[in-house]
């Protein structure tokens, strides 16, 4: 009885505080304060909070790469409320401050690239304060829809129309949503703030369920950093969970009664009118009804969806779902039916690819995983198996007994699969690990590097028709840099078929497996809006973002394939020839004078073997020796600096803080301001004293260290600034903006959140500049830059078809160098080009090149170029030629105005626009002669040859046509011009007369043969003739290389 009366009582409170109403099924919780949103993937139990608990991280420098500054680690990110409950759970408050998932304390990041960052703020430096016409590159954009979709209503908003791959990971989609222009909807909208009426609609592929509590789906986070109406969840089973803010300042979450499907395209609509929240799921194209819950409250909700932004997947406060967002619409003044909502499944050929991908590489896995377990554990022969297959080869390979029962379907696998069965009995599987998942990711990479290892021969490029069955089953083994291999090969027709929709299939298929190229490739290509890809500067944030977060930490691992990524351009012979090896003349050099003692070359060899710089293999191990030896044996503070980072963080050696500390005393007493800094880490880590920490940073801040302007940012951002209370992320943020001005890749980072969110009012939102932002910090992953050493290699080698290879690798990420020297690739060899590439390579990576900021502006020179002539398939565009050689000579670039010059000395008219731009005179508009002396000056002030050249060749050339016009329009001029005419003719006449008069008519006369013949006699004679052919003769016989 006491138990009966218990279970009453709390089904009352349940009633008071507004649980499920009347009609109400479903599984809630509900809490007496609001919660974080940073917590949303933890329990109850406390790890969440305890994540929290701890502060931001501030960071010492790293060894330098080739300039003094180091670099610092990203702070913890961090809400201010307390966390979600798990599904199931009654909601209780907590305070905590839960941060970024991905954050670890004590890890340290090297200094950014030497390169300056973008501006923040203004327009970015290079390109963009350009005509608007000129931002896009021209490019195939995407068809028109099949079907005819009605008009968007005001209040309805598609957030997104092209597949979202999603790794699972702390990055996602940001939506930012204006008030509604007309007052009308917007009086509706703030009514309604306390009865929400709205609907969401969105298509998911989920790959699996979540692996934490919860990963986001959906959610609203206010202006305070904090959850809002609706927060849409996976949970680990593979439930919705789905969180609402209540008007009085509570939070309140349900869990649905069912679980949403696995790899398979479903619809989820879910809408909400007043307490009354309906969920619905539907599967596939024709939409097959799946499950139906409605969830009644008496509780009122608070929306408000102008205050905050959406994140579509996951952020730095929870993890996103594993697997693919498709089409998604947002009404928001309006609680619809679903059969009242128009939310097709879009690129329907695409999601299908997606589908039929995954049902393959099940199969795959399945016989991957099988044969890896017959190779490790073997089985009972059996003397009745008779049939012969691929396992009784595998097991006589490797000495084990027949398991021929265990495969009835092995005949029909083996037609269906040949590569994969191939690859499995060449290969030696008894050295995979005996984790399942492991070992088919393990196989996976071997099948993978046999491939390009064949891509890599002197014919690599012919090989990749027979290779790509390999590519996809290494891919569909969860090794996606055989998925971005194949991307690359469809999307350029790279010796394949150009196609398209493949391309796309494993870009999204890498993408979502996390392969850092994948990523920058979708983050690129949406950012620009080319080869059928939608322009969607959230989404290529998402995608540039989740690789310019693993940046810092990537520098920093010893293991992988890692290089520098450096400016080398292969028009550039000076930079070429400092390229080096370990057995190369610049090293051997180096380590000759470093040896000797020599500082500055001990400094020089530590850092490329350090970072794997100027053609040298990464080897932190031997950089450490060079360290140490410069430190302990010389004066020089950078390398003492140096060498106590390493012992601080034990990379490589033994930690030794007590020397650590010493030597970073010992270089800060020197001046360097690297070590001040870091002196301020120190004891801000170990000592836990703020004030000593703080007074460091402020003094290396005014020596101009961008580590210590981050940390005083992140100090601010934590609340912990000696003698500031609480936390201001205005000024957090202002510090950030100078420690990313500086090259500061995290202060870079958080710059780029501040711009895609726009929650604060110093960083108004400009999802271009968030995209430019993490952009420049994911193309220094070393990963990329492993891929760009790789092909400079094969260039300096001769090996034509590896460096094509590894170059169209690299361009498709977007990164610009790599860009242009493809095209300088393919002008040098374009019978290659032509050969194994579908597309037009010079036009396309040039083309490309130029709508990048900070462009090189002997781009925009080519791209003049190939307008003005016109090129291959691509008709003469006088108007765009005009335009790319104004850009060039916005840059400083002489040939850009003696080209303009060109092309108006041969009638071409400059438009006023593009004169305006060169911010020439418009009283020089209407004359050509004025423009044309004002082109040829500037051309002479910014040529760079202390001789003459062209551009002052032609000023002087302009100045004397001028000089003779003037005369020959001169009145007098002509008439002593004609006077002295005359005279000089009538004199000629005269000679002419005298001489005919004076010389008698000649007698004819008879040849003898002799004279004919010596008459007809060669020159020189035969023995001289003979003389001269034995002489050698120069010839051009050179061949280009490979």
């Amino acid at each position: 009885m006491g138990r009966e009366k218990e279970e009453r009582e709390e089904k009352e409170k349940v009633k008071k505080r507004g649980g499920r109403g009347e009609g109400g099924d479903g599984d809630w919780e509900a809490g007496r304060s609001r919660r974080s949103a940073g917590a949303a993937g933890a329990a109850t139990a406390g790890a969440a909070v305890a994540a929290a608990a701890a502060g931001p991280e501030v960071v010492a420098g790293g060894p330098a790469r080739g300039g003094r500054p180091g670099r610092g680690r990203a702070g913890r990110w961090r809400l201010g409320r307390g966390p979600v409950p798990a599904p199931g759970d009654l909601f209780r408050p907590g305070s905590g401050r839960p941060r970024h998932a991905a954050a670890r304390r004590g890890a340290w990041v090297a200094e950014a690239a030497a390169a300056a960052t973008p501006a923040a703020r203004g327009l970015p430096p290079g390109r963009s304060h350009g005509p608007p016409e000129w931002r896009r590159p021209p490019g195939p954009r995407r068809p028109p829809c099949l079907h005819a979709a009605p008009p968007l209503l005001p209040d309805v908003v598609a957030l997104l129309g092209f597949p979202y791959a999603s790794s699972g990971e702390n990055t996602g989609i940001v939506k930012k949503f204006p008030r509604f222009q007309n007052r009308e909807l917007e009086a509706t909208r703030r009514q309604r703030m306390d009865y929400p009426v709205f609907t969401v609609s969105l298509w998911l592929y989920l790959l699996h369920y979540c692996k934490a509590n919860l990963c986001g789906i959906l959610y609203f986070v206010d202006s305070n950093e904090m959850y809002g109406t609706p927060s849409v969840f996976l949970t680990e089973e593979g439930y919705l969970h789905i969180q609402m803010h209540l008007v009085k300042g509570e939070d309140l979450a349900v869990k649905t009664k069912f679980i949403v499907p696995l790899k398979e395209w479903f619809r989820l609509d879910i809408s909400f009118n007043g307490g009354q929240i309906v969920v619905t799921t539907s599967i596939g194209q024709d939409l097959k009804s799946y499950h139906n819950q409605t969830i009644s409250f008496r509780e009122d909700f608070h929306y408000n969806d102008t205050a905050g932004y959406f994140i579509i997947g996951g952020s730095r406060y929870v993890a996103g779902i594993e697997g693919f967002f498709g089409p998604l619409k947002y009404y928001r003044l309006r609680s619809l039916h679903p059969a009242q909502i128009f939310n097709p499944l879009l690129e329907k050929q695409l999601a299908e690819q997606i589908k039929l991908y995954y049902e393959r590489c099940a199969e795959v896995q399945e016989i991957v995983s099988v044969y890896a377990s017959a190779a490790l554990r073997g089985g009972e022969r059996q003397e009745a198996c008779h049939l012969h297959n691929s396992y009784l080869d595998l097991q006589r390979k490797y000495g084990r007994p027949s398991m021929c029962r265990a495969f009835p379907w092995e005949k029909e696998l083996k037609d269906k699969h040949p590569s994969l069965f191939q690859a499995l009995l060449e290969m030696d599987l008894l050295t995979v690990p005996r984790n399942q998942n492991e070992s088919v990711l393990e196989i996976g990479g071997k099948i993978f590097e046999k491939a390009v290892k064949r891509l890599s021969s002197d014919d690599g490029l012919h090989q990749i028709s027979s290779v790509v069955p390999f590519l996809v089953d290494s891919s569909c083994c969860g090794y996606h840099k055989a998925s971005y291999y194949l991307a690359v090969f469809y999307e350029t027709g790279l010796n394949v078929p150009r196609d398209q929709l493949q391309g796309m299939l494993y870009s999204l298929v890498g993408g979502q497996g996390s392969e850092r190229l994948s990523s920058m490739n979708l983050g690129y290509k949406h950012y620009q809006g080319i080869d059928s890809y939608p322009l969607d500067w959230e989404l290529s944030y998402a995608y540039y973002s989740n690789i310019a977060t693993k940046t810092p930490l990537d520098q920093h691992t010893l293991q992988g394939d890692q290089a520098y990524v450096e400016t080398i351009r292969l028009k550039d012979d000076e930079i070429l020839k400092v390229q080096t090896k370990e057995d190369g003349d610049v090293f051997m050099w180096l380590k000759h004078e470093a040896t000797r003692g020599n500082a500055a070359a001990q400094q020089r060899l530590a850092q490329m073997l350090f970072w794997g710089q100027q053609g040298v293999a990464k080897n932190p191990e031997a950089a450490i020796e060079w360290y140490a030896k410069g430190a302990l044996e010389t004066e020089d503070p950078a390398l003492i600096y140096d060498y106590a980072i390493v012992l601080f963080k034990g990379q490589g050696v033994k930690k030794n803080r007590r020397l650590a500390l010493e030597l970073m005393k010992k270089a800060a007493s020197k001046g360097l301001h690297q070590a001040v800094n870091g002196l301020g880490w120190y004891y801000h880590k170990f000592k836990k004293n703020y004030a000593k920490a703080a007074k460091y940073w402020l003094k290396a801040e005014e020596m101009g260290n961008p580590d210590a302007s981050y940390n005083l940012g992140v100090l601010h951002l934590d609340g912990i600034f000696p003698g500031v209370p609480g936390r201001n992320q205005t000024l957090a943020g202002e510090y950030f903006h100078k420690a990313a001005q500086g090259g500061h890749m995290e202060g870079t980072l958080w710059c780029s959140l501040y711009y895609i969110t726009g929650n604060l009012e110093t960083f108004p939102r400009d999802p271009e500049k968030a995209v430019v932002w993490a952009k420049h910090v994911a193309e220094k992953n070393g990963y990329l830059g492993h891929v760009i050493r790789k092909g400079l290699n094969a260039y300096l080698e001769g090996s034509w078809h590896e460096a094509l290879l590894y170059y169209v690798l690299a361009a498709e990420t977007g990164i610009e160098v790599s860009q242009t020297n493809l095209a300088h690739i393919c002008e040098e060899r374009p019978d290659l080009a032509r050969r194994y590439l579908g597309v037009n390579c010079v036009w396309r990576y040039y083309n490309f090149s130029v709508f990048q900021i900070d462009a090189p502006s002997f781009a925009y020179l080519k791209m003049g170029d190939l307008y003005y002539y016109g090129h291959q398939n691509q008709s003469q565009d006088l108007e765009l030629s005009v335009q790319m050689y104004a850009q060039a000579a916005l840059d400083g670039d002489s040939q850009g105005f003696f080209n303009l010059a060109l092309l108006i000395e041969e009638g071409t008219v400059i438009p006023h626009h593009i004169l305006d731009f060169l911010e020439i005179d418009s009283t020089l508009h209407s004359n050509n002669i004025s423009i044309l002396q004002e082109l040829y000056e500037r051309c002479w002030s910014h040529s760079n040859e202390e001789s003459f050249s062209p551009c002052s060749l032609a000023w002087l050339y302009l100045h004397l046509r001028l000089l003779w016009g003037a005369v020959l329009h001169s009145a007098l001029i002509y008439f002593l011009g004609t006077f002295l005419l005359s005279i000089l003719i009538a004199w000629t006449v005269q000679y002419f007369q005298s001489v005919s008069a004076s010389d008698p008519p000649p007698r004819p006369s008879r040849a003898s043969p002799d004279t004919a013949t010596s008459t007809a006699s060669p020159a020189v004679t035969p023995a001289a003739d003979a003389s001269d052919q034995d002489q050698p003769t120069v010839t051009n016989n050179l061949e280009p290389r490979g």
